[in-house]
Parts: C-alpha cells; sequence; structure tokens
C-alpha cells in the first residue's frame, strides 16, 4: 500500500510540477510512488534508454518508493477502457489515499488526456463491478485528486511549501539532462530545452512561495472543496 501516487504523461512531468512536494513527503515519512503512462518515445531529444536511465536517477534522488510506466503510446494516449483499466489495476494493487495528476487544461494533448484518465479511473476502481483482469484486486477509491501545474496556469486550491526541498528538486529534474538545455547539443530545439525554461521554473516556485509567505511553493487544484483546519495554525 501506498499513501500517495503521482501519475504523469511523460517520464520528468512529476518532477517537473511537484517534485519539491514530493521530496518533502517522503521526508515525512509517507509512502510515494510515481506511475509514467508513456515512455515518452515521441521526445525530440534523447532515446528510450537515456530517458530511462535519467528515471531512475531521478526516482533514486526523489526517494519514491516504487514507480511504474505502463507504457502507452506516447502521442496517443487514447481515454478507453484499456488504458482505464491498467490504471484501476494500478490503484486497485496499491490503494493510495490521495492521487495527483496533470491538469486538465495543458498546452500538450497528453496531459489533458492523462488527467481525463486519472479521474476515470479513480472513480470505477471503487464499483465492485468494474472488472479488470487481475480478479483478486478488491474495489478501492482514492479519498481525493490533486492536479498539477505543467503548462498552463490555474488558480490554485493550495499551495505548499517546497522551500527547503527547492534544490533538490532542480537536481531531480536535471537528471532527465538530455531535455534541457545543453549549449554542447545538437539535438533539436524544444519547448523545454530552452535556457529560459529553467529560469521560468525557479521563478514559478518562487510566484506561488511569494504567495504563501515562502520562498518557493508549487500549485495544486482540487475539483472538491477541502477542509480547513484552524488548529493547524492556531497551534503554531
Amino acid at each position: 500500500m501506498l499513501d500517495i501516487i503521482a501519475f504523469g504523461a511523460h517520464p520528468d512531468d512529476v518532477e517537473l510540477a511537484m517534485g519539491g512536494t514530493i521530496i518533502s513527503l517522503v521526508e515525512k515519512g509517507f509512502k510515494v510512488g510515481i506511475v509514467d503512462l508513456t515512455q515518452g518515445e515521441l521526445s525530440s531529444r534523447g532515446t528510450l534508454e537515456m530517458r530511462k536511465k535519467e528515471t531512475e536517477k531521478s526516482s533514486k534522488i526523489l526517494g519514491i518508493h516504487f514507480r511504474e510506466n505502463l507504457k502507452l503510446k506516447d502521442g496517443n494516449i487514447e481515454l478507453n477502457h484499456h488504458s482505464i483499466k491498467k490504471i484501476v489495476e494500478i490503484i486497485r494493487k496499491y490503494q493510495p489515499k490521495i492521487v495527483f495528476a496533470p491538469y486538465f487544461i495543458d498546452r500538450h494533448p497528453d496531459h489533458e488526456i492523462t488527467a481525463q484518465l486519472i479521474k476515470q479511473a479513480s472513480f470505477y476502481s471503487g464499483l465492485r463491478n468494474y472488472l479488470t483482469k487481475s480478479k483478486s484486486l478488491k474495489p478501492y477509491r482514492p479519498s481525493k485528486i490533486f492536479y498539477f501545474m505543467q503548462t498552463y496556469p490555474f488558480e490554485p486550491s493550495f499551495i505548499y511549501d517546497i522551500s527547503p526541498y527547492f534544490e533538490l528538486k532542480m537536481e531531480a529534474v536535471l537528471s532527465f539532462s538530455s531535455q534541457f538545455y545543453n549549449p554542447k547539443s545538437k539535438e533539436p530545439e524544444t519547448f523545454i530545452s530552452r535556457p529560459e525554461f529553467l529560469n521560468y521554473l525557479k521563478a514559478r516556485a518562487e510566484f506561488y512561495g511569494f504567495q504563501i509567505g515562502k520562498q518557493y511553493g508549487e500549485p495544486f487544484y482540487c475539483e472538491e472543496k477541502i477542509e480547513f483546519d484552524f488548529g493547524t495554525y492556531l497551534k503554531k
């Protein structure tokens, strides 16, 4: 069993969006896993072998307890029951209390479809009569889905303080060295390989951190209302 599973469309999606949050949660003793839906095989830079090694390196930095790749087709993730059932089996097997997914409006179609897949799978996973190949797995539904920010901004439901973990988050992100700026690289320039992208990533963390009076923060959205406990603040 895991406390948390973060689902991303591609290796590095989760690191970029919520790497600091994951490091913090692991340090606090929670069991955290990551599931990448594709291998990122359509990436303009790097190779599958490189991406695999980079993913392993990043996972060690994050300290996560589990990581799996569902090997759906990059650029062709489909919202169908074949894909949903693969995710349902993950949810039923590990029974996470909370799942994270990409925000459902984004520049990359794979991110949007991943959000829909996670929402539907989280619901169907709790239905007794929704059957999968692994019949021994019992129905189970996570208590919450939280969406993380990728490209397009949203008004957050909450912001998580990652100030003590930002540098380590960036170390995990830069484990995917094939994807980011390298003046010696002769591979095609992409949206995230421009030198400005890493500056943007830091600026965004500073922007959301400032909103909660911290140095760095990561924003999240929830479609449901979230309970607020005054005790958390009154005990300080």
